[in-house]
């Protein structure tokens, strides 16, 4: 993934207006990628790609495209939709979809990709697109690339007997609120909870309420009216504060908290202790370890707590940490026969369920483990005991550059000398932002700030001297 141009571990994402989020990129890019669908299709046809598909080989390519509520989804969206036209390919429009929903109605439709405008968890000024397999899976590496190569070539517009369509699909929110309900028990209800969501002003804004009411919740909502230009303003599983305050001051059971896009999800206890992916992680394998419904080992990422992991082990579960990003998550359940992974920030896997993460399908997980045993979830999570954990994050341009410099690698080999035995230190680049992450684990809160504070500084003067 380092040497690809334009892809990095979420598909392409930047600055509205700037290149390659510019409306005449994307329009290259949807060409790119029609075309580049429709020379695999024509393999398949031709027998070259071994494997099913029922799918007819003598349709058109059809590519499924959703976004989530910021003002520049609508040029994104045309852009896209004008660039696959003019390759050949069919398209059917969602309108704001969660990304997992865009990924299951990619499946259920039997197209041949899905396309997703978003940027996640990213204020409006950003914005990004990732695409999904007919399988409702991130892209294969090799795609990615093979679709970065077409880039290159000029822009080509088949005959206009063979342009594609364009239309809307009217009860996408419909047919995928039905496929979220249809991840937990028939017998499932949430009748007498009280819960909060918070939609970060998002994707979700409209299909979460209508899952969670339609269980039979008492649903309210903060962060659920968004304007193009409030996605994740002070709302959302990034800032759960406001959230804390509404389960409080409402006297609700829990408070449910999604990003932008509706792939992370965070969880807000009655008394608004704000918990995230490991707590989830924890909750839902203790109890699927005690019905005997978790093969293979529970995947977490280099982020997620130590305590996890111990508390894991204390149960004869074992634990895998994968790079950071779901995909490198799947990859590593798939691997080893896992179903159950996710990152500290609230991306989780339930493979049982989906293909991939999906915010309102993970918290269904873990109410319906609530529902089973009876536990209130802070009864739930009292196993889970985290180490003091600190995460900073340095802006800087030239990330990689600077963790490669002498001044960063001296520091850093520091401090693992100093937690040697007793905590853990990582130091990343942002796959989707110009940042390095410090994170530092121990026990002792005091040392773990010392310790970040330094090698964040080793991070800055590195960054200023390659400048």
């Amino acid at each position: 993934m380092s040497e690809r141009k334009y892809f990095g571990t979420d598909g392409i994402r930047g600055h509205v207006g700037s290149y390659p989020i510019s409306a005449d990129f994307i329009l290259r890019l949807g060409r790119a990628a029609g075309a580049v669908l429709a020379r695999r299709r024509a393999a398949d046809r031709r027998g070259a790609c071994a494997g099913p598909d029922r799918r007819d080989p003598n349709r058109k390519v059809l590519v499924v495209i959703g976004k989530d509520t910021r003002v520049s989804g609508y040029m994104f969206e045309a852009a896209l939709e004008a660039g696959l036209v003019a390759s050949g390919a069919d398209v059917r429009l969602l309108g704001p979809m969660p990304t997992p929903g865009v990924a299951y109605l990619t499946r259920s439709l039997r197209a041949d990709a899905g396309i997703v405008i978003s940027a996640s968890h990213n204020p409006h000024q950003d914005n990004g697109i990732k695409f999904f397999s007919g399988q409702g899976e991130k892209l294969d590496d090799s795609l990615e690339a093979e679709i970065e190569a077409e880039l290159e070539a000029d822009f080509a517009t088949v005959a206009s007997e063979a342009l594609g369509k364009a239309r809307r699909v009217d009860d996408a929110v419909t047919k995928y609120a039905e496929f979220c309900k249809s991840t937990v028990a028939d017998e499932f209800s949430l009748r007498g909870m009280r819960l909060v969501l918070d939609c970060a002003h998002g994707a979700t804004y409209q299909v979460a309420p209508k899952v969670f009411t339609e269980l039979g919740a008492e649903v309210s909502t903060i962060g659920a009216e968004p304007d193009g230009l409030n996605i994740n303003r002070g709302v959302g599983s990034t800032a759960p504060e406001a959230l804390a305050r509404a389960v409080v001051e409402r006297g609700a059971d829990l408070g449910i908290a999604f990003d932008g896009d509706g792939d992370r999800v965070r969880i807000v206890d009655a008394d608004g202790s704000v918990t995230d992916g490991d707590d989830m992680l924890y909750v839902i394998a203790r109890h699927w370890k005690r019905k005997a419904s978790l093969p293979g080992p529970v995947v977490g990422t280099l982020m997620s707590n130590y305590g996890l992991q111990r508390a894991l082990k204390a149960m004869d579960i074992p634990f895998v940490r994968a790079n950071v990003g779901d995909r490198y998550v799947l990859q590593q359940l798939k691997e080893h026969g896992g179903i159950l992974g996710g990152e500290t920030s609230g991306h989780v896997l339930c493979l049982d369920r989906f293909t991939t993460g999906d915010g309102i399908v993970a918290a269904l997980a873990l109410l319906e483990c609530l529902a089973e045993t009876g536990e209130t979830f802070g009864e739930a999570r009292a196993g889970l005991v985290k180490l003091p954990q600190t995460m900073l994050n340095v802006r800087v341009q030239g990330a990689k550059a600077a963790l490669g410099s002498d001044t960063v690698k001296q520091a850093l080999a520091e401090v693992e000398a100093v937690l040697e035995g007793r905590g853990r230190v990582v130091l990343r680049a942002s796959g989707t932002e110009p940042l390095v992450r410090v994170t530092i684990e121990a026990a002792d809160a005091a040392e773990v700030e010392r310790l970040a504070g330094q090698l964040a500084e080793a991070v800055k003067s590195a960054a200023q001297a390659t400048a």
